[in-house]
């Protein structure tokens, strides 16, 4: 396995295993902690977590098992649109100033540049 595909798929596992973290924090520490409505904030930074990391790991598959710039490239913009994303919601959940939502627009371009990036290296691919 080259060195990309395993810190790609070594990274996924780490935020998969995070995401489960945070949402097991988030359903029995945060409850009696943040009101309703930021619960679900932070429900949906970590479900947003969970399907990029997912995704990622996917990506790392396809490195292992066919070496491509794109995929490579693919891998670094998600990971700073998870980054991005679901940080500043984390943060926002927590009462964070709202000026920190004007990053998570930013996290989201960087997470659909991401898999636009890696679809086109995929379908633009020969076999």
């Amino acid at each position: 396995m080259t060195k990309d595909a395993r810190w790609i798929i070594g990274l996924a596992a780490l935020l998969i295993a995070l995401a489960t973290a945070l949402g097991a924090f988030g359903s029995h520490g945060l409850q009696k902690v943040l009101a309703p409505d930021r619960l679900a904030v932070f429900e949906t930074a970590v479900r947003y977590q969970f399907y990029h990391a997912l995704g990622l790991l996917g990506i790392g598959l396809a490195v292992a098992s066919r070496e491509r710039r794109g995929v490579r490239v693919a891998a670094p913009l998600i990971v700073i649109g998870m980054a991005c994303f679901s940080g500043s919601i984390y943060a926002l959940s927590f009462g964070a100033p709202p000026a920190v939502g004007i990053v998570t627009p930013f996290g989201g371009f960087f997470l659909m540049l991401g898999w636009t990036v890696f679809a086109w290296t995929i379908l633009a691919s020969r076999p």
